[in-house]
């Protein structure tokens, strides 16, 4: 990594917003749910399913859950009219999670009861560590409830090592990813902090508690070696490629996905999109500098 590409990415909060956002383009499909719909049509049709995402997070009051609600019940509307097989992702902060946990459930219950009668899924995903518990709780009552839900783990934390296999052995479909919060070092996996490379192998741990649950398991990463080496996992225990995927990032690592897609494994794309997008795009690219380098160069060449 350079040190221009440090100072993009370190100062990109700094930049304005019109420049940001033709930096950051490639990782937001739009403000508007028509943008999503019109690109998640695109990608289906190259081979790669998606998951939508309205962004946004930690809402201010029961307002902006209300408001947050009604554009994942509106994004349901606008995918049975446009005959979109999507899934749905989710933030419980934007849902009100640490506001009102119970509003915050009986939203999202809302918001997958909707996407059961259209056969379409909703995956929550996990955020900082005042969440975990409360997710996982309200997860498991969602499921108990019949909702089409899955949950995501970050492997970084060093409860995931007894929660994945729990949550797996009980039948419930999960999503596992390294985790980007920033985190007490005691709560995270020896080393991680410093070294994200230490994730790999937790990780690798809680997709193969996943594969010998036999439940479906996403996966997701940007981790070219960590990749290959859940393939080589799925290839020693005999999964089927029906039973895990892949997961990406709009706009990251585009010919992977594609080498990945050619080669028979199915690779879900993350298709954000919303009026929230400012502070999406600051930290995709305050998390990958070389990226942000790359982008502010061409941009600037033009």
């Amino acid at each position: 990594m350079s040190l221009f590409d440090s100072a993009v990415s370190h100062g990109i909060g700094l930049l304005p917003r019109p420049l940001v956002q033709r930096m950051a383009a490639r990782y937001v499909a739009g403000p508007r749910v028509a943008d999503a719909i019109a690109l998640s049509h695109r990608l289906i049709s190259d081979g790669f399913p998606v998951t939508l995402d309205v962004l946004g997070e930690s809402a201010r009051d029961l307002a902006d859950v209300e408001a947050a609600e009604r554009a994942y019940l509106a994004l349901l509307d606008e995918l049975a009219v446009g005959h979109l097989a999507a899934d749905i992702s989710l933030k419980p902060t934007a849902l009100g999670l640490l506001l009102d946990p119970s509003h915050c459930e009986a939203s999202i219950g809302r918001i997958a009861a909707r996407a059961r009668a259209l056969g379409l899924t909703v995956c929550l995903d996990m955020e900082d560590s005042r969440c975990t518990q409360l997710e996982i709780d309200m997860f498991l009552r969602l499921r108990a409830a019949g909702a089409p839900a899955s949950l995501a783990l970050q492997a970084y934390l060093l409860r995931t090592a007894g929660d994945a296999p729990a949550l797996a052995q009980a039948g419930h479909p999960l999503r596992i990813c390294k985790g980007i919060y920033t985190e007490p070092s005691a709560l995270l996996v020896p080393g991680a902090a410093d070294d994200r490379r230490r994730i790999n192998a937790p990780f690798l741990d809680a997709v193969r508690a996943c594969f010998e649950a036999d439940v479906f398991v996403s996966i997701a990463t940007h981790d070219e070696a960590l990749i290959e080496a859940v393939l080589a996992l799925a290839g020693r225990h005999a999964v089927d490629n029906a039973r895990f995927e892949l997961q990406m990032l709009l706009g990251v690592c585009e010919p992977l996905r594609e080498s990945l897609r050619d080669r028979g494994v199915t690779v879900r794309v993350y298709v954000p999109f919303g009026a929230d997008w400012y502070a999406y795009c600051v930290r995709r690219l305050k998390e990958n500098p070389r990226l942000a380098g790359q982008i502010a160069r061409s941009i600037f060449r033009r």
